[in-house]
């Protein structure tokens, strides 16, 4: 059921996206809005008490229902419930248009339309950007987002508690941005438990998204800046995703540039590209061939994962 649930909903992802502002999203925006305004109070505990009741506000009617569908033997209906959910916490198109339309621009050599992309994308300043600079900050922001918002949501769906563990997911990576990065959260006291719960909640997912990346790509020199150049990044499931990803790809991912840390958040820029002892961080400038690049390699991994879990449910079904 894992297997087909996953797939389906994939498939009606390709043929009806999702949009990033649905209904539903803003619900669950307006609620992590909400939280922050009673519980902030300036002290971490109420953090992680407006954390645990998020969870629980979503998590338990989720598994609540999939658990009534179960017991009382209905499973076409919890195949169906499966498949709502998984959709609904997936993102495999939420972003692409964005980094589809980034490379037709820069195709068509209209560096002015990719920036303004760009920033659209990451709301964030690219004006001055060149070519190159506007390209790395498309990759890294795909392959983070398509952990984030596939693969991610791909690991916590196998858990026992399936379509809630998936929920937990997404709410948790939301709820670690949401409390954290804009202007007026940053160095709050408040969003720290967020931050450090989703820290462990994505230690095992990233790390897998790496290895997915190093085995449908250049394994050695993805292994290879993993070791190396992942701690260049203060974010470290960031750091271990884009240097494994720069790596399977051969392309150089972070730059000491002011203006990258503008772009990404400032817990996800790298502060330099060279170690101790002057070494580069391997592989080529990017350019457009990088975007082109990546796209293959998000469906080679998105194809290994969809190969594991077919060979996981079938030793399920046959044991």
């Amino acid at each position: 059921m894992t297997f087909l649930s996953i797939l389906c909903a994939l498939l009606i992802e390709q043929l009806k996206p999702l949009r990033a502002d649905n209904p539903i999203y803003a619900e669950i925006k307006s609620l992590a809005m909400r939280m922050e305004t009673w519980f902030n109070a300036g002290d971490p505990g109420h953090g992680r008490i407006g954390w645990f009741l998020m969870m629980a506000a979503l998590m338990v009617p989720t598994a609540l229902i999939y658990w009534v569908l179960i017991h009382y033997n209905l499973p076409l209906v919890a195949f169906v419930w499966n498949i709502l959910i998984v959709y609904l916490t997936l993102g495999f198109r939420h972003y692409s248009h964005y980094f589809t339309s980034i490379q037709l621009a820069l195709s068509a050599g209209d560096e002015a339309a990719a920036r303004a992309l760009l920033a659209e994308w990451t709301k964030q300043d690219t004006v001055g950007m060149e070519a190159n600079e506007i390209a790395r900050i498309a990759v890294e922001m795909s392959l983070i987002t398509t952990h984030r918002n596939v693969f991610g949501v791909f690991f916590w769906f196998l858990m026992p508690l399936g379509p809630a563990c998936a929920v937990m997911y997404r709410v948790a990576e939301y709820l670690a941005r949401a409390w954290n990065e804009p202007e007026h959260m940053r160095n709050e006291a408040f969003g720290r438990f967020a931050a450090r719960a989703f820290y462990w909640i994505d230690w095992i997912p990233a790390r897998l998204t790496a290895i997915a990346f190093a085995v449908v790509g250049n394994f050695e020199d993805a292994i290879y800046a993993w070791r190396n150049f992942a701690h260049r990044w203060q974010d470290e499931a960031i750091g271990i995703i884009l240097s494994a990803g720069g790596g399977a790809m051969g392309v150089r991912l972070g730059t000491p540039l002011e203006t990258a840390a503008k772009v990404l958040p400032a817990d996800a820029a790298t502060v330099d590209t060279s170690d101790s002892e002057g070494e580069s961080v391997p592989g080529d400038e990017p350019s457009l061939r990088a975007l082109q690049s990546t796209v293959g390699l998000v469906w080679r991994a998105l194809l290994l994962w969809m190969l594991l879990l077919l060979l996981l449910s079938g030793a399920v079904w046959l044991g």
